[in-house]
């Protein structure tokens, strides 16, 4: 007979069969998780740091060869406590899983910077708050704009003549430029081709269709601003999910333009997701879909297509200086760490490489492949 009290201790104790899972933080999961970990999973943290949240589709996207060895390895990141993950509601169907750091994950990524978790800002709760947030779905689809060029770079040859060479979160943008102007994201592209290696970068503007398309123009306000500032033009390039709303935004965005001081220091560009090839086998932001608003006809005079791809997008502005040294945006933050205010916030690392690390030749490491 089964009394009251046994089946309380029952319940108090653990599942017959099993060990008391480690604190994510022990030494001993530390530990175990050193003799685990690929460059690869580490690399992946670093990216769920900056980026927040990234979804199954987007982890293979930038890093795994197959959905099968996606799932396998977050299944296994996931039991490890190094990634968190939930899936949102949908009224129909069901939603990716998402992921965010996990507390065993922020132990390593602190570890690997010589820091403590604290340091890093990091605190599990806040990470799992982003699936409550309103703004979810924009981050994830400010990610999935730049994951789809990270899978497009990993499938040129090695020596590549594409690659995603900058991705910077919003926050990071915020830190740097937040008093001006807030961009969704910032990037940067390199084709190597016969002759010097070209690059494009941008500021992204990412449009979900549910803020004004006058509040999307008025946007431009800010880059101007940032361009004054600085001394640097940067294209901007807007983001829309229909052509029909890239039609409503182009509009609202050559109003607001014709009418700053210079609008040739405001480079500006549109497309929409609706206008990438859907038999491509792998559909990106890089395709010819990008119609400036303003652009040297004389430049596509020879053709009847006016969109640009994303690596001849610098070509429809000719008096467009080309990017700085990619060390240099990030000085502001360096440059801060000696003041109270840097004292007082968390400790920024320095954002992620956005292509993934070489899969390690080892047996152990079969995951990578």
């Amino acid at each position: 007979m089964i009394t009251t009290t046994t089946r309380q201790h029952s319940l108090r104790s653990h599942l017959p069969g099993r060990r008391a899972p480690r604190a994510a933080s022990s030494v001993e999961h530390q530990a175990m998780l050193a003799a685990r970990l690929t460059a690869r999973d580490k690399w992946l943290l670093a990216l769920l740091h900056e980026h927040r949240v990234l979804t199954t589709a987007q982890i293979q996207d930038a890093a795994f060869p197959s959905g099968r060895s996606t799932r396998q390895r977050l299944r296994e990141l996931y039991l490890w406590r190094v990634v968190s993950r939930f899936q949102p509601f949908r009224q129909l169907g069901s939603a990716p899983m998402h992921y965010v750091l996990g507390p065993a994950g922020a132990a390593v990524l602190a570890a690997e910077h010589g820091l403590e978790v604290t340091e890093l800002g990091y605190r599990h709760d806040r990470a799992m708050g982003i699936a409550h947030n309103q703004r979810l779905a924009h981050t994830a689809g400010v990610n999935d704009f730049f994951t789809s060029l990270v899978a497009r770079a990993r499938h040129t040859p090695a020596d590549g003549p594409e690659t995603l060479a900058a991705w910077w979160s919003e926050s990071r943008c915020a830190r740097h430029f937040g008093d001006l102007v807030i961009p969704d994201g910032y990037g940067r592209w390199r084709t190597r081709g016969q002759g010097t290696p070209r690059e494009t970068e941008w500021f992204l503007e990412f449009d979900t269709g549910t803020e004004s398309l006058a509040k999307v123009g008025r946007k431009l306000i800010g880059y101007a601003r940032l361009t004054e500032a600085t001394g640097i033009a940067t294209p901007v390039l807007v983001w829309l999910p229909t052509a029909r709303r890239e039609a409503g935004a182009r509009t609202a965005l050559a109003r607001i333009h014709s009418g700053l001081d210079d609008p040739r220091t405001v480079p500006v560009a549109t497309a929409a997701a609706d206008l990438l090839d859907p038999t491509a086998p792998r559909p990106s932001p890089a395709e010819a879909v990008w119609l400036p608003l303003t652009s040297a006809r004389a430049e596509r005079a020879d053709r009847a297509d006016p969109r640009y791809s994303l690596a001849d997008l610098p070509a429809a502005w000719p008096g467009l200086a080309p990017p700085a040294n990619p060390a240099e945006p990030d000085a502001p933050e360096a440059e801060g760490e000696g003041s109270d205010a840097a004292a007082a916030s968390p400790y920024r690392l320095p954002p992620p490489n956005p292509m993934p690390p070489p899969a390690t030749p080892n047996r152990l490491a079969r995951n990578e492949r």
